[in-house]
């Protein structure tokens, strides 16, 4: 008897890993599209055109990748698609991709409402409540709006769907925007794999911000730092290693604050520069206003890398064990003492930089993949529940004798 087909997960994200401003939740989405189709789904992605990608690709992963429209008009081409049928449901249907059996909408701040179109199961995802950014990226009006649509709308549509966010600090501010705390579930991002044998550490006091060069990061807060350290330490350097649309604003405030020699930026970094980054960096700061978790912490961690980084910020305070794997400030004024404390400090730095490096460890996509794997299998019927591709591959090709 044939094997039923595979389940198909359908993922709505805003952008995708390939994209110039794509950060730690795409690659979240992404791994987690992949241990869903290494535990025997299929499962396709959609997101935002852009010129870096293809408009439909297979990734090596398994994962099917499908890019239409544009910042704010990819949500209108995800029903569109939908609705049409580009996935199998309606007349239009290519057959290409197939009947999506569960969607996973990403809220991004802005969600896709795909409750209010898909007749499938819907998981909402959420990274974190962006209640501060509204107003940091936005107008006054704007940011109204677009905070109504995530605290009241988004709220309203998915009433009744069983949610997924990466902390509990994001769990909490869900629950107070009326979100049913017992259907969220926590599933942590996994830690990224080591490129590469260790590299030595800088010879001079060095510093890594790594992340999307955006307003919300706080990147401005790290170069005020250095400005005022490299009074009392010359050669001190600060790495910022990313690529966004905020880096002009950045370089001319490091020519306003006399630090162009200090200031080092590197757009894009391949993971093997990365490596080499973090390795070779004495602390890394995580300036910003708000994360669901912060991969870039767990990322400097596993190369035994402790960060500092805001209480306020959300997930980083799961992400840091204050005073053990890194520090945790309430301000700038904080941030700059903690900073400074550090770099003169190298026992400090080497002994929570082994604790960082253990502690990082303890979150693997392998783990993540299987939490939210069970809570896919849970909306759909039990039946349907297709076997792991692991377990599918030690079996006879279909079709053959077995002796």
């Amino acid at each position: 008897m044939a094997d039923a087909p595979a389940r198909h997960v359908l993922f709505l994200n805003w952008r995708d890993t390939l994209h110039p401003e794509g950060g730690g939740s795409e690659v979240y989405i992404q791994r987690m599209a992949a241990e869903m189709v290494a535990r025997g789904y299929r499962a396709t992605m959609f997101c935002q055109a852009h010129a870096h990608a293809p408009a439909q690709e297979a990734k090596p992963d398994g994962v099917n990748v499908v890019r239409r429209g544009g910042r704010h008009t990819v949500y209108l081409f995800a029903a569109l698609f939908y609705v049409l049928g580009v996935f199998g449901v309606g007349p239009l249907s290519s057959g290409r991709l197939g009947r999506p059996d569960l969607v996973v909408d990403v809220c991004n701040g802005l969600p896709f409402l795909s409750r209010l179109y898909a007749r499938r199961p819907v998981i909402a995802l959420v990274h974190h409540v962006h209640r501060e950014q509204w107003q940091v990226l936005f107008g006054p009006r704007p940011a109204r709006v677009g905070w109504w649509i995530e605290s009241r709308l988004a709220v309203r549509v998915y009433r009744g769907c069983p949610y997924v966010t990466v902390s509990e600090s994001t769990r909490k501010e869900l629950a107070g925007l009326g979100v049913d705390e017992g259907a969220i579930r926590i599933v942590h991002n996994g830690t990224p794999a080591v490129i590469g044998p260790p590299a030595p550490r800088t010879a001079h006091p060095s510093l890594i911000v790594l992340g999307r060069l955006v307003p919300h990061k706080r990147i401005e807060l790290a170069m005020r730092a250095t400005a005022l350290l490299s009074l009392e330490m010359p050669g001190l350097e600060l790495v910022i290693a990313g690529q966004g649309w905020w880096e002009t604003p950045l370089r001319r405030l490091a020519a306003d604050l006399g630090i162009e020699e200090c200031v080092r930026f590197t757009g894009f970094v391949t993971e093997e520069r990365k490596h080499e980054l973090l390795c070779g960096s004495w602390l890394a700061l995580a300036p910003s206003l708000k994360e669901g978790w912060g991969l870039t912490i767990v990322e400097a961690a596993v190369h035994g890398t402790p960060s500092v980084a805001f209480r306020s910020a959300g997930g980083v305070s799961e992400a840091i064990l204050d005073g053990e794997t890194g520090v945790l400030v309430d301000d700038e004024v904080d941030f700059l003492r903690v900073v400074r404390r550090l770099l003169h400090d190298a026992d400090r730095r080497a002994e929570m930089g082994v604790a960082a490096r253990a502690y990082a460890q303890r979150f693997t996509w392998e783990s993540s993949g299987a939490a939210f794997a069970e809570l896919v299998a849970a909306q759909l019927p039990a039946e349907a529940e297709p076997r792991d591709a692991r377990t599918r591959e030690a079996e006879p090709l279909r079709g053959q004798r077995v002796p």
